[in-house]
């Protein structure tokens, strides 16, 4: 795999501005309309010391084509197959040397002025490894966006929520998270990172192939002593949903299985053995309730899960990365059951959970 295009180059090019050098690498599988609609927005970044590249991910539509006739000036690396978000990203980024990486999706309308604060606010803490803009819905533009919000969370049994979303319950954005503050995990849909760090512990874990990779790659950069943060300055628009819907039975099992993984990999072995046998009672709940309101696919998407989680404790954990240390502090994670305040207390609201800041 090469970069291809006009703009190619492999060396930091730092020093020709004053700036840290921010590759925004966008992976892209069958996404011509949404590089369409999306790319202009990124290229028309204020942010003066940028390079944009495409990873395509083995499509078969004419991205490649459609790139190469209407946007020149982005770069191109190119795989001849699907390898996922995980691995997708991982061997895009080892063929790109810069200073900060962007993590893209091909859904995602940027602000003009999106970067700055981000580089920014990295450049002044060079312990935080990993920041995430707001995300907004790109259809419902007042309106949080599901993955990621503004600043993901994480509750003791591992279930994911953000400043903004508890679920599925949506809040709209009313300047009430406007804070810059450390959190548990960022949105893989928009992530900076910064490259030595991103190699220091390992990438993404490739096992996971698509969801939650970007909680666990979070959480591994965490114990490894840095921090992760959300700057609510820098606001990007998400349409969601572009390669797997919510509800296909894919996205479901990966869902399932890799925070059980996660969980496995990223707990000390005490709290491990405590936490899982709770989760697994708590997804058995979740699975017959669906059959009961009629949702088989979402039965055997746990089912499987579960099984392939055993397969991966006995023969498939070789094929993960698992932290570097676990001396660093963690931050975002909320002490007690997210389940419990939304599905028994009845709360639709992260601050009416966790105390703003």
């Amino acid at each position: 795999m090469e970069l291809q295009g006009k703009n190619a180059v492999s060396t930091n090019d730092s020093t020709n501005s004053g700036l840290p050098l921010v590759s925004i690498v966008i992976l892209n599988w069958n996404g011509k309309e949404h590089l369409r609609t999306f790319l202009p927005s990124v290229l028309a970044s204020t942010y003066a010391n940028k390079r944009v590249i495409v990873a395509d991910n083995g499509s078969t539509d004419d991205s490649i084509i459609f790139l190469q006739q209407n946007f020149p000036q982005v770069e191109l690396l190119i795989s001849p197959i699907n390898e996922g978000f995980a691995k997708g990203y991982n061997t895009a980024l080892a063929q790109v040397k810069s200073d900060y990486f962007v993590l893209l999706n091909n859904d995602v309308e940027v602000s003009p002025g999106w970067i700055e604060p981000i580089i920014e606010l990295m450049e002044a803490d060079k312990n935080i490894a990993v920041c995430q803009p707001k995300l907004l819905d790109f259809t419902k533009r007042q309106q949080f966006e599901y993955a990621g919000a503004c600043g993901g969370w994480i509750d003791s049994l591992g279930y994911p929520f953000a400043r903004g979303r508890v679920f599925e319950q949506l809040e709209t954005d009313q300047g009430q998270y406007n804070t810059a503050q450390p959190c548990f995990w960022a949105s893989g849909a928009s992530m900076f990172v910064r490259a030595a760090a991103f190699n220091e512990v390992g990438g993404l874990d490739e096992y996971f192939f698509a969801h939650q990779e970007e909680i666990d790659f979070c959480w591994r950069i965490q114990l490894a002593g840095y921090k992760v943060y959300i700057e609510p300055k820098a606001v990007v628009y998400h349409l969601g949903g572009g390669t797997l819907s919510k509800g296909n039975r894919l996205k479901n099992y990966l869902n399932f299985r890799n925070n059980l993984v996660m969980l496995a990999k990223n707990l000390s072995f005490i709290d491990a053995v405590i936490i899982l046998p709770i989760r697994f009672a708590l997804d058995a709940i979740a699975a017959w309730k669906s059959v009961f309101s009629g949702d088989r696919i979402l039965f055997i998407s746990i089912f499987h899960a579960h099984i392939d989680f055993f397969k991966w404790i006995l023969v498939g954990r070789k094929k993960s990365v698992f932290p570097i240390t676990r001396k660093g502090k963690i931050h975002g994670k909320y002490v007690g059951s997210i389940v419990w305040q939304h599905f028994i207390k009845k709360k639709n609201v992260f601050s009416e959970i966790v105390a703003i800041k």
